[in-house]
C-alpha cells in the first residue's frame, strides 16, 4: 500500500497528542488535549478508570481527523504512565481497538531515541554536541548524540510524578520544594551514575528541551495569552527565565497561575515541578541557555512510520 498520509498518536502522562503528515512529511494536524493518564500512577500503580476514560475520549476524536485526512499507516506510542501501570496492556489493547492502529508501549530508550531523531531533525547544525531533555508528566528523558552513539537516560522523574510525589499542587511550601529538590536531584545523580559520558557534556553543550514544560516557559515568556507555534518553537531561553517562572509561580495557587498569559489550562499545578526539573538539569550541564522545540516524539515516530516497511 502507498502511504498518503501517517498519524503519530502519543498516550504521555499528561497529555495525550496527535501529528498528522503527508507522505513527504509535511505536518497536516497537531493536536494536543491534557488527559492526565498518570494520575495517581505512582501511587497505586495502576491506571484508574476516569485517567483511562478522558485519553479514550481523545483518542475517538482523533480517529475521527485519521479518517478525514485518510491516514494509511499509523503507530501509537505509550510512555511512563503505562510502563509503570499494571493494566498498561489492557490500556494498550483498547488503544489499538480505538484508533485502529498498533499501540507500542516504549522503552525509555525507545521513547528517548524517538524525541532525539525529531527535535533534531530540523535544527542548524552544531559544533558542539546536542542533549535533548524531555521533561513528561511521569518520566524526564535525556538523549545525546556523543562519539557518533546516541546516549540516553530515562528519569523516573516528571511534573505530574514529582508534584504527586513530593511537591504538592497548590501553593509551594518551602519545605516540600526542598523535598522536591532532593528527589530530583538523586535521579540526577543515579542518570550521571549509570551514563558516566553526560559529564563530558559539562558547559559545551547544545541544551534542547521538548514538551509541555518547555513550551509553557516560552507562551509565559513571550506573554502570549494563546499558544502561537512560531512564537514557542526554536527559541532561545535562560536559565533565568527558568528560575524567575519557577519563583513567580510557586507562591500563587493553581487558579492564580491561570490568570498569566500564556499559562496552559492542564499544567497550572505541575508546572513547578516541572520547572524545578529543567532548573536542575541546567545546573547539572552548567549551560545557562536552552533552545525550545515543538518538534518531538511525535515527529520521530512520523517518520518511522513513513519509512518502515
Amino acid at each position: 500500500m502507498s502511504v498518503t498520509s501517517v498519524a503519530a498518536l502519543d498516550c504521555g502522562s499528561n497529555s495525550t497528542r496527535l501529528l498528522i503528515t503527508d507522505a513527504a512529511g509535511a505536518p497536516l494536524v497537531r493536536e494536543m488535549r491534557i488527559t492526565r493518564l498518570s494520575q495517581g500512577v505512582d501511587a497505586t500503580g495502576a491506571l484508574t478508570a476516569e485517567a483511562v476514560a478522558r485519553s479514550m475520549d481523545a483518542l475517538r476524536g482523533y480517529r475521527a481527523l485519521m479518517d478525514e485526512h485518510g491516514v494509511t499507516r499509523g503507530l501509537l506510542v505509550a510512555t511512563s504512565a503505562v510502563r509503570d501501570a499494571s493494566n498498561g496492556a489492557e490500556f494498550l489493547e483498547a488503544a489499538t481497538a480505538c484508533t485502529g492502529v498498533p499501540a507500542r508501549c516504549l522503552t525509555g530508550d525507545e521513547e528517548a531515541t524517538f524525541t532525539y531523531r525529531g527535535a533534531t531533525a530540523t535544527l542548524p547544525p552544531s559544533e558542539t554536541p546536542t542533549l535533548v531533555v524531555d521533561i513528561g508528566g511521569g518520566s524526564t528523558e535525556l538523549a545525546a548524540l556523543i562519539g557518533g552513539r546516541l546516549v540516553s537516560h530515562s528519569m523516573q522523574l516528571g511534573c505530574v510524578r514529582v508534584t504527586e510525589r513530593a511537591l504538592g499542587s497548590g501553593v509551594v511550601a518551602p519545605a516540600r520544594a526542598l523535598e522536591a529538590r532532593d528527589v530530583i536531584e538523586r535521579e540526577l545523580d543515579r542518570a550521571w551514575r549509570e551514563q558516566p559520558s553526560f559529564a563530558e557534556l559539562s558547559g559545551q553543550v547544545r541544551l534542547v528541551g521538548v514538551a509541555g514544560t518547555v513550551a509553557t516557559l516560552a507562551q509565559l515568556v513571550a506573554g502570549d495569552a494563546a499558544y502561537v507555534r512560531d512564537r514557542v518553537h526554536h527559541q532561545t531561553l535562560t536559565r533565568t527565565d527558568v528560575e524567575r517562572w519557577r519563583d513567580t509561580l510557586a507562591p500563587l495557587t493553581p487558579s492564580e497561575r491561570l490568570l498569566i498569559p500564556g499559562m496552559m489550562a492542564g499544567r497550572e499545578d505541575v508546572l513547578v515541578a516541572g520547572l524545578m526539573i529543567l532548573d536542575a538539569v541546567m545546573e547539572r550541564l552548567a549551560v545557562t541557555t536552552l533552545v525550545t522545540s515543538e518538534d518531538d516524539i511525535l515527529d520521530g515516530v512520523a517518520a518511522y512510520c513513513r519509512t518502515a516497511d
